[in-house]
């Protein structure tokens, strides 16, 4: 199960109050934000979280699957993630427990 932007917007309401439109704008604002930054080429750092980049991959060969033709793969903008150690820690110790 995947968590939406309308349930961070539930959490943000159950517990601190926020009213819903203003919880909805605030999840909205916040992801807007790190899109823009990484829209920019900027890295978008979360302490305790981990990192978005964005990088550039070259054009290279690739093949069709289904026909085996080959073609080249344009290059591209990507978007990576890096957990940060404490993430990391976190979900460690969160396996242990299954």
């Amino acid at each position: 199960m995947a968590l939406t932007r309308a349930e961070i917007a539930d959490r943000l309401i159950e517990k601190y109050g926020f009213p819903k439109t203003k919880a909805l704008k605030f999840v909205e604002d916040f992801f807007e934000t790190i899109a823009t930054s990484l829209e920019l080429g900027d890295a978008v750092k979360l302490t305790g979280f981990g990192n978005f980049e964005l990088k550039m991959k070259d054009a290279r060969p690739g093949r069709n699957p289904k026909t085996g033709e080959e073609v080249t793969i344009t290059p591209r903008r990507v978007t990576t993630f890096k957990s940060g150690q404490k993430l990391k820690d976190r979900l460690l110790k969160g396996t242990m427990d299954v």
